[in-house]
């Protein structure tokens, strides 16, 4: 039988920047899985690990930065696994940082750029980051998530 489970997360970084937000991407290196691709923070949930702090310790991992408000995206994307017959479903978040962050580079990626959000989703490999990075911003466009703050904002 097919397994589904929360095996996923994707963590979009914002931050503020004139005249409005900027998007960060990061580029696969040429020794992991798509290399040359550029997609956003994406990594592995862990045993025992609940999604939020997947999504922190991820953001951390591939970027070096910390999140100065993290977000639930109310978006869950769906992967089928071939290999393994599993469907994986992963939660999408949003980490505004910094204004002055400058990313810290794992071994997982050879180059990171901040982009202008129609250079940023043009430039994602993955049809599903350039779906939810549109949804993003029609909710958190505006730097908070406004009246839905309450309910989106985990910290």
């Amino acid at each position: 039988m097919t397994l589904v489970r929360v095996a996923f997360v994707d963590v979009y970084v914002l931050r503020q920047a004139a005249p409005g937000l900027e998007v960060l991407v990061l580029r696969r290196g040429p020794a992991g899985r798509s290399p040359g691709s550029w997609e956003t923070v994406h990594g592995t949930v862990e045993a025992g690990e609940t999604p939020v702090a997947a999504a922190r310790r991820e953001l951390h991992e591939e970027t070096g930065c910390e999140p100065v408000r993290l977000y639930n995206a109310s978006r869950v994307e769906s992967f089928y696994r071939h290999r393994d017959d599993a469907v994986a479903l992963g939660p999408a978040f949003v980490a505004f940082v910094d204004r002055a962050a400058e990313p810290r580079l794992s071994a997982e990626h050879d180059r990171a750029e901040w982009l202008a959000p129609a250079a940023a989703a043009a430039r994602f490999a993955w049809p599903r980051e350039r779906r939810a990075l549109e949804d993003i911003l029609s909710i958190l466009g505006g730097g908070d998530a406004g009246l839905l703050d309450d309910v989106l904002r985990i910290c």
